[in-house]
């Protein structure tokens, strides 16, 4: 019998605990496997930022690390909409990417996918809210985003 569990927005099976059957490194292969993944992901995430900034026009990317947080940056200037684009892309690239990886791996390894996932939702926080804030802002803004600081420009505010 499995037993489902509605995470964020999927239904996934109970069925991670390690039985005992799985060898420690077999666990320990999923860990380092997740680890890897979860760095990986961090550098794609911010692949995506860079890549729609080019799609609406950026010239140049700049990409680093904070030592808290990796990030994409420009000096251009974007208008509401495609800012809104550049900064939800990668939680839906990555979401329905992860999403089907999910489906398709064994069902022992779905969980190190997930945790994955679980990143992606969680790591794409300040998008969600910056997309929460802008959305309200009138619509001629103009968002200039070096990646460590975020300026809006308005007539009307």
């Amino acid at each position: 019998m499995v037993i489902f569990a509605v995470i964020g927005a999927f239904i996934v099976p109970l069925s991670f605990i390690p039985s005992y059957d799985e060898s420690l490194l077999t666990v320990l292969m999923k860990l380092i496997t997740a680890l890897v993944g979860m760095v990986v992901y961090l550098l794609l995430h911010e692949l995506v930022h860079g890549i729609t900034m080019k799609f609406y026009g950026s010239k140049k990317v700049k990409y680093g690390f904070t030592g808290l947080y990796a990030f994409a940056g420009c000096e251009e200037y974007f208008p509401k909409k495609p800012y809104i684009v550049i900064a939800l892309a990668p939680i839906v690239v990555w979401g329905i990417v992860l999403a089907a990886i999910c489906c398709f791996v064994p069902k022992s390894w779905f969980w190190v996918v997930y945790f994955i996932q679980i990143m992606n939702l969680s790591g794409a926080a300040g998008d969600l809210y910056v997309t929460y804030k802008f959305s309200k802002f009138p619509k001629d803004i103009l968002v200039k985003d070096t990646g460590v600081e975020t300026k809006v420009y308005s007539e009307k505010m």
